[in-house]
């Protein structure tokens, strides 16, 4: 069973219960979050939205309810834990993944579609696609701009935690494909154990052929891989 953790907020929830439920085959529950006790799940999602309305920062008010400490426990099982979007800021927030997110350096919000390049592929999430595969998702945020110290950043590059990078249609990572500022254009980190992984776009909007793209499809079906 995964589950679609659900803030006051979210907006993006019935979108991932959808393509996990009908598109990927596989159980899936809604999780309130004022829930406590998620220890009987095999997995998580965080979706993205506007958690709390974005006050203070970005996913901050979530990633201090006591449900996180759930999350907390579901990771250090080994068991995956995926947050998209407001769900990436919440897992940054949380302290699950390092860095954080501030806001796009144009100062606004950004909604478009991104070609990312597959730079991990030894992780829960991503396992399905090949290193250097060019997909495409969208993006919709306004604090999607990853940022870190300079020690971070070499952990991140030497433990090979960095999943995905804004790139051209060649696959190239350049200033021109960086929606955001993304210090060096990143879009989605994992953990070192590679059980837990935030992203800025949207899996979930590019999991159905009407919707132009299926390259997001793969991300919940190596998750469900990876717990079966």
């Amino acid at each position: 069973m995964i589950g679609v953790l659900q803030f006051p907020g979210s907006n993006c929830d019935l979108d991932v219960l959808k393509v996990l439920r009908d598109i990927v085959k596989t159980e899936a529950r809604p999780i309130w979050f004022k829930e406590t006790d998620v220890s009987d799940l095999d997995g998580l999602i965080v979706p993205g939205g506007f958690s709390y309305g974005d006050h203070l920062r970005a996913g901050a008010i979530s990633a201090r309810m006591p449900v996180l400490e759930g999350v907390k426990e579901l990771a250090r099982a080994g068991k995956p834990v995926l947050g998209i979007c407001n769900g990436f800021q919440i897992l940054v927030e949380s302290g699950l993944l390092p860095g954080a997110l501030s806001p796009n350096i144009t100062t606004k919000f950004i909604c478009k579609w991104m070609n990312l390049r597959v730079e991990n592929v030894s992780n829960a999430f991503t396992n399905l696609y090949k290193k250097g595969d060019v997909v495409r998702m969208p993006i919709a945020h306004a604090e999607g701009r990853f940022i870190c110290d300079s020690e971070t950043m070499k952990k991140l590059r030497e433990n090979d935690q960095i999943a995905f990078l804004y790139v051209n249609e060649g696959g190239e990572a350049t200033v021109d494909a960086n929606p955001n500022g993304s210090m060096g254009n990143i879009a989605g980190i994992c953990n070192e154990e590679g059980n837990v992984l935030g992203l800025m776009p949207h899996p979930e909007r590019a999991s159905k052929e009407i919707l132009t793209s299926t390259d997001g499809k793969r991300m919940f079906e190596a998750m469900v891989n990876f717990i079966k």
